[in-house]
């Protein structure tokens, strides 16, 4: 990455900086990778940021890791329910074939999966991102991870961003995303104390140095 390492703490800041990099940008998509752990505010982020840049003309798209989430059948018999939403839950050489496909943009558009949120599982085939978008946003937790085999999906990016969050933050946040989904007390402890949180650290003690880093 040729970019300078820089700390931004401000959604416009950001937004212009974006704007300018589609406005100089020599070839014809540009790759923009948001990483940060859970709960950390990168869905959030990223349509904020679309909706700011589309606002001017249609020019963006988000791609969502979470789309390549092993579905609950495979977790079961992995014996991975329970860590749904750690690394080894993701379909990582899936999502590298499409990112391929999304850099190339050789084809008239390019169909991929997202993420419900309502019903916890991926959908096949719900979005389509024509060939028309400049800016492809993809975000994600595990996206800048140096290991193997996240660390092959670091090439298609021109620009990585990392959302960093306080602990105390994170565990808000994540305490109440799973109350919306109307759990007992004993279910979200476990999900965010066992889970989400252990993943976050994860996430910021084993991710590459991102060009922008970006305080939420």
């Amino acid at each position: 990455m040729q970019h300078p390492k820089l700390k931004l703490n401000s959604l416009d800041q950001l937004t212009k900086l974006l704007l300018k990099k589609i406005k100089s940008n020599q070839s014809n998509r540009l790759m923009v990778c948001i990483a940060g752990a859970p709960g950390s505010g990168k869905s959030y982020i990223s349509s904020y940021l679309l909706k700011k840049i589309n606002f001017i003309r249609r020019q963006s798209e988000i791609f969502e890791m979470d789309g390549f989430h092993y579905d609950d059948v495979i977790l079961k018999k992995k014996k991975l329910i329970k860590r749904k939403g750690s690394q080894q839950t993701f379909d990582v050489m899936g999502l590298k074939s499409f990112l391929q496909r999304l850099k190339t943009n050789n084809e008239v558009q390019v169909t991929v999966p997202i993420f419900d949120r309502k019903l916890e599982l991926s959908r096949g085939s719900a979005k389509i991102i024509k060939n028309t978008i400049p800016l492809i946003i993809t975000e994600g937790n595990y996206l800048l991870l140096k290991q193997k085999p996240w660390s092959e999906l670091q090439s298609y990016f021109d620009l990585t961003i990392m959302i960093k969050s306080s602990q105390k933050n994170l565990s808000k946040r994540l305490t109440e995303r799973w109350k919306s989904f109307n759990y007992s007390k004993d279910i979200i402890k476990q999900k965010v104390f066992e889970n989400d949180l252990p993943n976050a650290r994860y996430v910021y003690e084993n991710s590459i140095k991102a060009d922008i880093e970006f305080t939420n």
